[in-house]
């Protein structure tokens, strides 16, 4: 049974409701076992840490996942969804280090590395509860119970098979690498890592002198941010290609050698050097230079302190002479290595520690931090005179994603797979997949590809997965292990965990008399295990030579609002769950999938944007849904007919806006259904969230009077008809994007199908059912232009009301419609009926023929952006602007750019306006005219005196319908309103007499002149100014028509009673926060429940707010704590056993009025049921009220009753009411906002009544309710 719908929805509280439902049916793991033998649709899920909470990328990055998997298990596939967990790496390490004070490898060492893992392995799924609670809450579907983890030992062991495999490739070697390293986490990153934290920072810049070896009085001089790398100096690199001078400084008589293009690097001003020679950078090649330090003054014998060529050398910064510190750069090594001043196996020069400390070899220095040294390396090259010049240069520096400390970059020993080899195939295999959006495949990560280096896959860290090489100790022999069955038929040691301290003292023996292999001390770099798209490629291509996958989505970042980077420290973003719990799930969806971060853009993420979604598509949505069910009621209680929807047996519409709607409809599904096929969800919810728009403000809006039946019965269930096909068919459609709206609406609409249409399938849940299919035969495409240019012509027309100011409700004589092509014409005359009522205007004119009217176009220059973009020459420009044709400005509206005096002027810079040509003769002053570029509209504003009447009747109506609304009524409620106006002698009530017949029939209610009958029981009063008099309102029940409360024998409301079998209640109830027992649900309290009965109000006020099966599920684990508790509803029934209750109950819960149901984990049985405490009266005690000459409240939406229940206790026993929370309940129950209430003993009371202080004792009284205007 369809049950009515509030005005006003609790968004975040519903979908509570919608997440109870799916915990009953288990609707996931039900939806898998459905599609199981349906075509598999691989998903590959990317595992996040669990050792910190989920943020807005997480979010973004799991809604794109879930919608797609929906969509997929909506079209007819099996998908597996499994959560997965990054469990390893540097994100676990730093926390332990953190909180263990760890400063350095020694530290481990001290502690032991199976102490050092357990510590990891204690706070790796830290926050995994945290983690489902939120995925769960924001609607994602995935399996949380068969997860996968990256420590389980079958997981890491698949991690060696894949190393074994490149190995045998071989694709593994041994060597060093110029890494991004973070020395707070003694440890390399790759660049991925170092790229995802650069931050603003002010570094010393240092000029240093190189006197040349061929004449020392000549010095080369170099820049650097970095003077820590210095005493590591090992060449000097010039461009090749560019202008270098001999400059003499005027000021010290120092010659030096610098980049001609670089002279402002030293100089001020031309006057402070002189240029001695000039040359290219090549004739530098090869010249020796006086090493800076002593510290490795020896290598210059192999080759050391040169200068060299290389065209990396830019005229950007420095002085054009770049210093080679081949170990603490990528550039140095490669141009150090090339010209042999160093070599792939020869010794290295790195003298700083993994802590990034100078080692014992940098005497001046050992021992201090590299950043921390820059001072006292500025002050040794002072001293021995080799400092030119010092300052500060500001510039982006990458910091450490973790750590937050400045990363170097430093020579790390470690395994590499190479990558290089394979870059023409990764290219080849990255074209072979399906990327969205397309740009990032063929620009960003092409270009990646394109200069991809080996990979570093080593770490010399602890928690993660050892690599599996067993070497001798002078690494001839090498043993790669591919599994643990393999480990131990080499080792004879079974192994059933493959962390550090389980198989570093696992050894091997030899098989070439080296005695035992051990393992070396690394482990695997935690992106070569987690899935990462890039690693992934690279991994496929080189084990199986094809892609990893088809289809890849690439989405971009979400920023703080002032386009910064979300952080904890800054607070710069609001709390994702408060804005869950403020908004909703699916607004939050919404709001990140329609925005720029699903076209790989940033979004900018504002509060206020999500609340937006709200505002502009949820709650027009929810009120076209309220409307049909609204109308369906009234169709039913008036009428006698029940409505029922079958596809099949539906009779088609001749009605041009139904016709529109449903091919409108089909069309999207059609569009949306192509475009999901190519993961295109940029394009999809923009066009979801205009149907909503056409929906509600253009079918239902046009279509009000029919769907309330004005039309007649058939008319109306055809309106009827029509829109329940369309909600319920975008109820399907939007049911990935917008899960739980959807199934709420859902789970209502779906009592208006044809039974026969269900039978066979289960459709307990909107997600069960497949996507509906384009009905092509409904779709019209003639129909859906009319109906385009039809919306064009009303929205120009309104822009034309606004600009005047005429409000619709004042009539226009004409509209005019003037357009080239006769076609669009014939659209606009097609539809004139709902043009003209829309609009209200009295005659709808079209026309080809613009010079009739005398209308031009004229461009209207921007004077700010032209004048200061053209200076001297805008006037001249200004003046051709005014002089172009007709013509040539329509030819300018179609392209959107002209050539003005030389100048390309686009539609930023001219404003286009119509305006009525004086030249003409005529007098057109009645006009008024505008154009969206598809048609021009003339609208005639001139007043006249009938349509001002008219005009100020409809104001009449709108000032009494908001006064129905504002009292909480509803088209079926039996009134009669009535009016005054003072004075008397007013305009206004001339109008309403005259137009009395109109505002009644509109009304559909009797209108009459003060006074109202004494008898009358008076619903609301109000007066408002209206032009210049002011008209008194009131709207009273018609004789008969007033609601009737209860009987006083028992509760007014029905209600049933709960009993725990089996079960006990929770000490954890969530007690504190504000709840009501508007519907039984439970008080706050200090401690937990105690009582195992307790009663729920089916209904409260009386009529009103009918508890669905979900909301009674709610209630009862409010009552008695039971929120994460599994448990049924059980009933009993007349053999003496019990019935399941389920949310499809015929009727309802009606039946279930005055009974006790049992709470039970299972099926009760006969004696539990016989033994247990049964009675037809509530169990808890209560307090009925009733209304007295007071009106219900409009605070909670919709109510109307006028006699209400309040339960004094629940369960029995605890949480008893006081006399303040009464009285709150009182105001609540009734929507008493900002009233003062009274509650009286009899409806003659003069006093109001003294609450005796054990409130229990006026259990069964009825207390009536008076109120004041006031602040409580």
């Amino acid at each position: 049974m369809v049950e009515p719908i509030p005005e006003r929805i609790d968004f975040p509280g519903a979908e509570e409701e919608v997440l109870m439902l799916w915990k009953q049916l288990n609707a996931f793991q039900t939806s898998l076992k459905q599609s199981k033998g349906k075509p598999r649709y691989s998903f590959y899920d990317g595992p996040p840490f669990a050792t910190g909470l989920p943020h807005y990328g997480h979010i973004l990055a799991g809604t794109i996942k879930d919608i797609v998997t929906r969509w997929a298990h909506q079209s007819g596939f099996h998908v597996e969804r499994r959560f997965g967990w990054d469990c390893h790496g540097l994100p676990v390490e730093y926390e332990i280090d953190k909180t263990l004070g760890i400063k350095g490898p020694g530290d481990v060492a001290s502690m032991g590395i199976d102490k050092y893992n357990e510590a990891c392995r204690g706070i790796v799924m830290r926050y995994a509860g945290e983690w489902k609670d939120v995925v769960t809450r924001l609607g994602r579907w995935i399996d949380f119970d068969r997860d996968y983890k990256t420590l389980y030992p079958w997981f890491m062991e698949s991690i060696w098979w894949v190393f074994r495999q490149l190995y045998d490739k071989g694709l593994v070697y041994q060597g060093f690498k110029v890494m991004p390293y973070s020395t707070a986490c003694s440890t390399p990153l790759s660049n991925f890592e170092s790229n995802q934290n650069y931050k603003d920072v002010q570094d010393p810049a240092v000029i240093v002198n190189f006197p040349l070896d061929e004449d020392p009085d000549v010095s080369m001089i170099a820049w650097t941010t970095t003077p820590w790398t210095l005493p590591s100096n090992m060449a000097l690199c010039v461009n090749p290609q560019l202008d270098y001078v001999k400059v003499k400084d005027n000021t010290t008589n120092q010659v030096y050698i610098m980049m001609e293009a670089r002279l402002e690097a030293l100089f001020k001003k031309p006057e402070e050097y002189t240029i001695l020679d000039r040359f290219k950078g090549s004739t530098l090649f090869g010249k020796g230079y006086k090493p800076l330090f002593p510290y490795f003054s020896e290598r210059k014998k192999s080759g050391a302190f040169r200068i060299f060529v290389d065209g990396y050398v830019t005229t950007e910064t420095g002085t054009g002479v770049v210093h080679q510190a081949p170990y603490f750069g990528e550039d140095d090594y490669r141009v150090c290595l090339a010209n042999g001043v160093i070599s792939r196996d020869g010794t290295v020069v790195c003298p700083v520690d993994a802590s990034g400390c100078f080692t014992e070899e940098v005497t001046d220095f050992k021992g201090q931090y590299v950043k921390e040294a820059d001072k006292n390396i500025i002050q040794w090259l002072k001293q021995h005179g080799r400092l030119v010049n010092q300052g500060t240069y500001v510039h982006s520096y990458p910091f450490c994603w973790r750590s937050e400390t400045p990363l170097i970059y430093k020579a790390v020993p470690g395994w590499f797979v190479r990558v290089e080899p394979l870059v023409e195939k990764l290219l080849d295999n990255n074209s072979q997949c399906y990327w969205v959006p397309a740009f990032v495949k063929e620009k960003r990560f092409a270009n990646w590809l394109r200069d991809a280096h080996d990979w570093a896959i080593s770490r010399n860290r602890y928690w993660g997965t050892p690599i599996p090489l067993w070497v001798s100790d002078d690494y001839e022999e090498v043993v790669v292990v591919g599994s643990v069955e393999e480990l131990y038929r080499l080792s004879g040691v079974r192994v059933t965990d493959l962390h550090r301290e389980s198989v570093d003292h696992v050894t091997i023996p030899s098989t070439r008399g080296k005695g035992v292999l051990k393992r070396v001390t690394e482990v695997f770099d935690c992106w070569f295990e987690s899935g990462r798209f890039y690693t992934l490629l690279v991994l496929s291509t080189a084990l199986f030579g094809k892609p990893p996958f088809k289809n890849l989505i690439v989405n971009g970042l979400v920023q703080a609002a002032d386009g910064q980077k979300m952080s904890k420290r800054k607070k710069n973003y609001p709390d994702p769950m408060a804005v869950v719990h403020k908004y909703g799930a699916d607004a939050l969806r919404l709001y990140l999938i329609n925005s720029p971060v699903v076209r790989a853009d940033s979004l900018r993420f504002k509060e206020e944007g999500v609340r937006d979604v709200l505002k502009d598509v949820f709650l027009p949505w929810y009120n076209a849904y309220r409307f049909l069910i609204q109308n369906v009621i009234r169709l039913e209680k008036e009428d006698g007919l029940t409505f029922v929807y079958n596809a099949d047996t539906v009779v088609s519409s001749d009605n041009i806006m139904d016709r529109w709607i449903l091919s409108f409809t089909q069309s999207l599904i059609q569009f949306v259904t192509q475009e999901m096929a190519a993961y295109r969800l940029y394009t999809v919810v923009p066009r979801l969230v205009k149907f909503v728009d056409m929906l509600t403000n253009w079918y239902v809006r046009f279509n009000r009077k029919r769907l309330k039946g004005d039309g007649g019965t058939e008319d109306c269930l055809q309106a009827l008809e029509t829109l329940f096909s369309v909600l319920f068919s975008m109820t399907q459609v939007m049911a990935p994007f917008i899960p739980f709206l959807t199934e709420q609406m859902y789970q209502n609409l779906r009592h208006l199908l044809d039974p026969s249409l269900t039978k066979k399938h289960n459709v307990d849940s909107v997600h069960y059912l497949m996507l509906p299919k384009p009905r092509e035969k409904l779709i019209d495409q003639q129909i859906e232009r009319s109906v385009s240019r039809m919306q064009s012509v009303i929205e120009v027309s309104r822009v034309i009301r606004d600009r005047k100011t005429i409000p619709v409700k004042y009539p226009l004589k004409e509209l005019v419609v003037i357009q080239q092509d006769q076609q669009c014409l014939d659209d606009v005359q097609s539809l004139e009926s709902y043009i003209l009522e829309e609009l209200n205007v009295r005659t709808l004119t079209t026309s080809s023929d613009k010079q009739k009217y005398c209308v031009k176009l004229v461009a209207e220059p921007d004077h700010r952006v032209l004048g200061a973009r053209l200076k001297q020459a805008y006037k001249s420009v200004q003046k051709a602007i005014r002089e172009l044709t007709d013509q040539q400005l329509q030819e300018f509206q179609e392209k959107g750019e002209i050539d003005v005096e030389g100048h390309t002027l686009s539609r930023d810079d001219l404003k286009l306006v119509y305006k009525f040509d004086a030249k003409s003769g005529m007098s057109l002053f009645e006009y008024e005219a505008h154009s969206d570029n598809q048609a021009l509209v003339l609208l005639d504003v001139t007043p006249d005196q009938s349509m001002l009447d008219e005009g100020v009747a409809r104001e009449v109506i709108n000032r009494i319908q908001k006064l129905r609304k504002k009292a909480s009524l509803v088209p079926t409620d039996d009134i009669t309103v009535y009016y005054d106006v003072s004075p008397a002698s007013d305009n206004l009530a001339r109008v309403i007499q005259t137009h009395h017949g109109y505002i009644q029939d509109t009304l559909k209610k009797d209108l009459w002149p003060f006074p109202a009958p004494a008898t009358g029981d008076v619903i609301i009063k109000e007066s408002a100014k209206l032009k210049d008099a002011t008209l008194h309102m009131a709207i009273v029940w018609r004789e008969g028509g007033m609601p009737t409360s209860a009987s006083s024998d028992g509760p007014f409301c029905k209600y049933l009673n709960v009993q725990l079998l089996g079960l006990q209640p929770k000490a954890n109830r969530a007690c504190g926060q504000q709840t009501s027992i508007l519907h039984g649900k439970g008080l706050p309290g200090k401690g937990g429940a105690k009582g195992r009965q307790g009663t729920i109000l089916l209904e409260n006020p009386c009529g009103d707010f009918s508890l669905s099966y979900w909301e009674l599920l709610q209630r009862v684990a409010i009552i008695f704590g039971l929120k994460d508790a599994d448990f049924k509803l059980y009933a009993p029934r007349k053999e003496g056993d019990v019935a399941l209750v389920t949310h499809d109950m015929l009727n309802g819960l009606n039946p279930l009025h005055g009974t006790t149901i049992f709470v039970s984990s299972k099926q009760p049985s006969a004696a539990d049921v016989s033994s247990a405490s049964v009675t037809p009266d509530p169990s808890c005690k209560y307090v009925n009220l009733q209304l007295l000459g007071v009106k219900p409240g409009s605070l909670q939406c919709g109510v109307k009753g006028r006699a209400a229940t309040i339960l004094l206790e629940n369960p029995v026993g605890d949480f008893h009411l006081t006399r303040e929370q009464l009285v709150q309940e009182a105001c609540r129950v009734f929507g008493l906002h900002n009233k003062i209430v009274h509650l009286k003993e009899s409806p003659t009371a003069n006093q109001d009544l003294k609450l005796a202080s054990n409130i229990l004792t006026m259990h069964g009284s009825t207390l009536y309710v008076s109120q004041t205007d006031g602040h409580m």
